[in-house]
């Protein structure tokens, strides 16, 4: 007996109890892949962690239905997670790669007052940044708001005006830039 008498060979051919199998063995490959990844794949996430995302699912996929051949195929996924720390760790240490790969983040407001060519860019319209100061600042008006944000993720993230004086500086957190 060999490995694809378990597993199975071609999709015309593969028993239930092989799919099963394949099943088992994709779970626990996918939950370790995941893991190792670390948990920002699944996170959160910019655009960069999202790709990782889909990609994975659609090629173990493959590998459920004997779409592609099932060792190649957990060798590709292997080698997109190690592509992802890799770009990952690279983007920590090179601010350009950084804003390449994971994005920026766009203020679309300060001090009262609207950017309106950060919102076009952003395709942000006013009841957009109405409800985020709403529900993340937990303000009413506009006018409250010190700064309003689209983070890499695509929140909307808002600091109010007196919220600016109760975060505490670099300097206490014990962090040094």
């Amino acid at each position: 007996m060999n490995i694809h008498d378990f597993i199975g060979s071609d999709a015309g051919t593969i028993t239930w109890w092989q799919m099963s199998i394949r099943a088992i063995l994709i779970f626990a490959s996918a939950l370790i892949l995941i893991r190792f990844s670390g948990k920002r794949v699944f996170g959160k996430n910019t655009s960069f962690d999202i790709v990782l995302g889909v990609i994975l699912g659609s090629i173990l996929s493959r590998a459920l239905t004997c779409n592609a051949r099932f060792f190649p195929t957990l060798a590709a996924a292997i080698t997109l997670v190690a592509l992802h720390m890799l770009l990952s760790r690279l983007a920590f240490r090179n601010r350009w790669l950084g804003h390449l790969v994971k994005g920026t983040d766009n203020q679309l407001g300060k001090e009262e007052e609207i950017q309106w060519e950060a919102m076009k860019r952003s395709s942000i319209i006013q009841h957009d940044l109405q409800e985020a100061a709403r529900i993340k600042g937990s303000v009413m008006d506009l006018d409250k708001v010190r700064a309003a944000f689209i983070e890499r993720s695509g929140d909307i993230s808002v600091i109010k005006k007196e919220e600016l004086r109760t975060i505490p500086s670099t300097s206490t957190l014990g962090l040094s830039i």
